[in-house]
């Protein structure tokens, strides 16, 4: 069976790079689950926020002692759901069965409360911008009552931070929040050089010319550019990226060398 790779993953030899965004995620996410604090991570959509996250959450589930690792509930709602909605959903996260078709929010609530008290545990919720008030109210209940026993992390894209900042109740117990942005056009020939083989011998002129032109300092972008770069360069049987392979990918994204 082959394993296919989708391209915002970037192409196969892709490394792992410990950008400072990702050393910062780190910190907030551990501090966040280990006291049982409320943390913001929050950017731009393709900037590598998912995958700090994820990582960071790996970090804490290896931990070698057992009794440090935490046990990490991530959710993702629809746009605008309801309280009932959020209750049955973050329920149904924690306790892997569905809660009584009748329960009302009042119930839910209740039973969440219990659940929230069993053990220590990071809840993650994902896309937070799509919460109206109502829910980030529900969540700031549920995190500030006597019994339960929980950090809860919102990350989200574009408009997160402006949503949950007009609740004074949250944005005051905020206490670790970070904001992802775009790599700096100075970062960028020595990140791309340690990303991947393609990019070891190449000048900082190509590479800042990919970068003003196509990839902007978003990671994403630079993965959807490598991956095509990547298959270019192996049916040409090159292994270093040069101004054709550039021009050739930038005609298979959308044939404009000025994407964003």
């Amino acid at each position: 069976m082959v394993t296919r790779r989708p391209p915002e993953a970037g192409p196969p030899g892709a490394r792992r790079i410990s950008t400072p965004a990702l050393q910062l995620a780190r910190h907030v996410i551990t501090d966040t689950a280990d006291h049982q604090a409320v943390g913001v991570i929050h950017g731009l959509a393709g900037l590598g926020k998912t995958f700090a996250t994820r990582t960071c959450i790996a970090a804490l589930a290896a931990r070698t002692r057992a009794a440090e690792r935490i046990e990490v509930a991530t959710i993702t709602f629809p746009s605008r759901p309801t309280m009932r909605l959020l209750a049955d959903l973050l329920l149904q996260t924690l306790t892997g069965t569905p809660p009584a078709r009748q329960a009302n929010r009042f119930y839910l609530t209740a039973a969440l409360v219990r659940e929230m008290a069993r053990a220590p545990r990071l809840i993650v919720v994902d896309e937070a911008q799509r919460l109206p008030e109502e829910c980030i109210e529900l969540l700031r209940y549920l995190h500030d009552h006597d019994d339960t026993r929980f950090g809860l992390l919102y990350v989200g894209g574009n408009g997160c931070w402006e949503v949950l900042s007009r609740q004074p109740m949250l944005r005051s117990r905020v206490w670790r929040r970070q904001t992802f942005s775009p790599m700096s056009r100075a970062e960028v020939p020595q990140v791309m050089r340690s990303y991947h083989r393609l990019y070891a011998e190449v000048d900082d002129e190509l590479l800042h010319y990919v970068d003003d032109k196509f990839a902007h300092g978003i990671w994403r972008n630079w993965a959807l550019f490598s991956s095509t770069a990547h298959l270019l360069a192996r049916r040409a049987r090159r292994t270093s990226l040069d101004i054709e392979i550039v021009d050739n990918a930038f005609a298979l994204h959308s044939g404009t060398s000025d994407a964003s």
